[in-house]
């Protein structure tokens, strides 16, 4: 069977940012050309992660590329292919991840920790992103999307759904075990109550406000729902444990005080996972209750190349449904500004057509 053939245009619509902060113009730029190793892929759905506004700001100790196009959930079709690509065609549905590309030589690329890589190539971040008509993605790293699966839905499972259910497994958490999800309404948190739920894990969903206490508790199934600003966290938790507290605690949180917390409600060889990056936040534990409650405290960051299938295979099974909501490539700004007010339950989605 022949390969089908895109017409695949020179120039295509990008929301771009020469400065942190900055502007954010959508405007026209050139299409780029995969290389050897690269695919070039049709963005139909790009997610939009709190990670992208942290790069827009410029909050992390680590280098951008400006001027940048960012995302790095984008779930598109296939339309040109390097000279190398073997096992990826034009035509293929595949998306775009955080992690674009590693060196595949270093101690944790043959390790398969090619999160760790050195040398790690990030969309939307060292790489232009998703947040564009067509992207670049080496293929070895991009993710496989079987055609059947709704492009603008798996957009979120490319990050969101990923980090989570690598921090889940991070935890060592076992079926039938009690598990806190910080930020349980955000775009991440609705995507971690479910992975656990499928998981087999008891969820305890920390948040804040109505709307999301009924999204966590009545659509997403955490038994109890705390509400931050209204009780005590802490000993909220411990009465739905029994006292002992929680198994886990899956930290997505976007500000520093629930680090701070999470050593008080998590149960003796229980573990805390760090996956949330608020700006400057430090995470704190009394040494003697660590060593003596034989706790875990850990990072967890975005997930290798077999928890990206294990991710999407749930999705593909039905069991992960991601809140979300369509908006336009235009509406970016917007979408951020929610963002920062904390004002969206879910995962915003961008549709690429202008």
């Amino acid at each position: 069977m022949a390969q089908q053939e895109f017409k695949i245009p020179e120039k295509q619509w990008a929301q771009v940012f020469d400065k942190h902060n900055g502007p954010i113009e959508l405007k026209q730029i050139p299409v780029p050309k995969p290389g050897p190793d690269q695919i070039l892929i049709n963005i139909k759905y790009t997610g939009v992660c709190h990670t992208d506004l942290h790069a827009w700001k410029g909050d992390w100790p680590l280098d951008v590329k400006l001027p940048l196009v960012g995302g790095h959930e984008g779930a598109g079709v296939v339309v040109a292919v390097g000279e190398l690509v073997k096992d990826i065609k034009v035509g293929d549905h595949a998306g775009i991840k955080w992690l674009n590309s590693s060196c595949g030589q270093c101690d944790f690329c043959m390790a398969v920790d090619e999160p760790l890589c050195q040398k790690a190539v990030l969309s939307g971040y060292t790489q232009d992103g998703t947040f564009q008509q067509y992207a670049l993605a080496n293929a070895g790293h991009a993710a496989r999307i079987p055609k059947e699966l709704p492009l603008d839905a798996m957009a979120p499972i490319l990050c969101g759904g990923i980090t989570v259910y690598k921090a889940l497994k991070e935890s060592h958490a076992r079926p039938g075990d009690s598990v806190v999800i910080t930020g349980a309404g955000g775009g991440l948190g609705t995507l971690a109550l479910q992975y656990a739920k499928a998981m087999g894990f008891r969820t305890i969903a920390v948040d804040a406000g109505d709307e999301k206490a009924q999204l966590c508790t009545e659509k997403l199934g955490a038994e109890v729902f705390v509400d931050f600003t209204k009780d005590d966290v802490i000993a909220k938790i411990k009465e739905h444990t029994g006292g002992l507290g929680a198994h886990a605690v899956i930290l997505l949180a976007v500000s520093e005080k629930p680090f701070q917390q999470a050593t008080e409600y998590c149960r003796s060889r229980g573990s805390v996972v760090c996956v949330g990056l608020p700006p400057g936040a430090k995470i704190s534990a009394s040494v003697f209750n660590t060593v003596v409650r034989m706790l875990t405290i850990k990072g967890s960051y975005v997930g290798n190349r077999l928890d990206t299938q294990e991710a999407i295979d749930f999705f593909a099974r039905g069991l992960i449904s991601a809140p979300y909501k369509v908006a336009k490539l235009s509406d970016l700004p917007k979408v951020f500004e929610m963002m920062e007010k904390g004002e969206i339950a879910g995962r915003y989605v961008l549709d690429t057509t202008v």
